[in-house]
């Protein structure tokens, strides 16, 4: 049976630099690099205003895509080390348990780095405009694989192109990430035309080319045309999201009112497999919610990051081979997967259903559609006709140096306006939104 090799699977090497032999600066390892690419990154910064769950909350206690991130960051780098003392033998030997743990952090911190403002109701936004746009003759001329780009846009697939593409070296690598940071970054190694039924996929017509370039150098392997099982590690990265999202979720909702102390504490507890030795001596002291919640919840996750290695390394030979069909969650201890299923189904029909949070989703929706007849219009105005209307002149100097020509295909020309609104925070998307609407503001 085919199976993948850690050897290639954990490669330093990055896209723009086939050299065989990569030297190490003292301290700091080329997976060590990634990391810090990644934090210093503008993407990165601006995921503090951009929603996780809330959107424009005013309680500084709730969760941004930023704090969720580094959260994730912090499990995924405690999964990536223990993974990397557990199969210390079968690693390749300039490989250490550090490493791992980097490459699994780096890879959570920038898991998130291309969803839009809004979060995942501005995916939705973006597809349903997208699909007015179609029966408007607005995508007419595309490939069919370059139309399904557009109607589905996908947060996964724009974090792999700003990473590969836009931050940095911009068009010439990007961050220029190891081969073994993207692999582990992957989620979906494959395009849209292998989408799931919700709509997932990893990377765009635009980076296809770089897929099967990080899918080669990784020894990833092929199960269909453009499309690749996941890199092991990837696993990891979905289990360590999973389980901040399913409990810190839990703990916004109890923040805003929305969730009461004892249905939170009692799942936290279930997935703790008990209460921590010090609960007693901080409820006979009166300790505040949030203080207790902060101790379930620490020992929840600490049950959840070692059972999750411990499963990662049973099913090492199924990862390998391309055969686990299964999240690594549910392989483990029934109160704790139960645990976890229980959370996040609290959060869908609770927290995700609350009034508050649907208005301003109805927002997002009017937000972005102004934002996108903007600047798409824009795009199709320019390849179509060339000579802009004024207004379209101005929507254009928005961009800057990242504006079209009309020589490019119109294609790359969308992706160009989806990279700007992309890329906006929440705050910005609608103050832009709202002045584009006649909402003027003075100089004082």
């Amino acid at each position: 049976m085919t199976m993948m090799r850690w050897e290639k699977l954990l490669s330093p090497r990055r896209l723009h630099d086939k050299r065989r032999d990569i030297s190490h600066e003292i301290g700091r390892t080329p997976f060590h690099k990634d990391h810090d690419r990644i934090v210093f990154s503008g993407s990165f910064r601006r995921l503090g205003r951009k929603t996780q769950v809330h959107p424009l909350t005013e309680n500084d206690h709730i969760h941004t895509r930023l704090t969720h991130s580094l959260e994730v960051g912090c499990v995924g780098r405690s999964l990536g080390m223990i993974v990397g003392e557990l199969l210390q033998d079968r690693l390749p030997e300039s490989i250490t348990p550090a490493d791992l743990g980097v490459i699994v952090q780096t890879a959570c911190l920038g898991h998130d780095i291309g969803n839009p403002p809004f979060g995942h109701a501005g995916e939705y936004a973006i597809r349903d405009w997208f699909q007015r746009a179609d029966n408007a003759g607005w995508l007419d001329g595309l490939t069919p694989a370059e139309r399904d780009d557009l109607l589905t846009y996908e947060g996964n697939a724009q974090g792999f192109r700003v990473i590969t593409q836009i931050e940095y070296n911009q068009f010439n690598g990007g961050m220029r990430m190891t081969a073994a940071t993207l692999g582990t970054l992957l989620k979906y190694p494959w395009a849209v035309t292998q989408q799931t039924a919700g709509g997932k996929f990893g990377a765009y017509q635009s980076e296809v080319s770089l897929l099967r370039d990080v899918a080669a150098d990784l020894g990833l392997l092929p199960q269909g045309e453009d499309r690749w099982c996941r890199h092991p590690l990837a696993w990891l990265v979905e289990a360590a999201d999973d389980i901040c999202y399913a409990l810190l979720d839990l703990e916004d909702g109890l923040e805003m009112g929305i969730l009461r102390y004892e249905e939170v504490a009692g799942i936290l507890q279930r997935i703790a497999g008990g209460l921590p030795t010090e609960y007693a001596e901080m409820q006979r002291r009166d300790a505040s919610q949030r203080r207790c919640i902060a101790l379930l919840r620490g020992a929840a996750m600490e049950r959840a990051v070692n059972d999750v290695a411990e499963v990662f390394v049973q099913h090492e030979a199924s990862l390998l081979t391309g055969q686990l069909d299964r999240d690594l969650l549910t392989l483990c201890h029934g109160d704790l997967s139960d645990g976890v299923a229980a959370a996040k189904a609290l959060a869908r029909e609770r927290i995700f259903q609350n009034e508050r949070k649907a208005k301003l989703e109805i927002g997002a929706y009017t937000t972005l559609g102004i934002l996108l007849e903007a600047f798409i219009g824009a795009a199709h105005e320019l390849h179509y006709h060339g000579a802009l209307s004024f207004k379209h002149q101005r929507v254009l100097a928005l961009i800057g140096e990242n504006t079209p020509t009309q020589e490019w295909p119109l294609y790359a020309s969308y992706r160009r306006m989806l990279d700007f609104i992309g890329g906006m925070t929440d705050h910005y998307a609608v103050d832009l939104a709202q002045e584009m609407g006649g909402r003027l503001r003075g100089n004082g």
